[in-house]
């Protein structure tokens, strides 16, 4: 059995806490910079609107000289 010296542990623990906290800190940068990226995405999509464009359309067919079978307009011709 081998005895290992007091500080030869305590630097060993230094080491795995250090370990830990670049671990944690990397986990923090990444959630982070996602939490900032979603801020922009969200800010870049207020105030855009979106429009839909209706067009009409004029009627200069005879109104007699259509039907309409089952929804559909059919032109019965002169």
């Amino acid at each position: 059995m081998e005895n290992e010296s007091f500080a030869r542990e305590i630097l060993q623990d230094y080491k795995k806490a250090n370990k830990r906290q670049f671990i944690i800190i990397l986990v923090i940068l990444a959630l982070w910079v996602g939490t900032l990226g979603y801020l922009i995405y969200t800010l870049n999509d207020i105030g855009v609107e979106t429009t839909t464009t209706t067009e009409t359309y004029e009627m200069t067919q005879d109104v007699d000289n259509v039907d309409t079978i089952n929804g559909d307009i059919v032109n019965r011709g002169k």
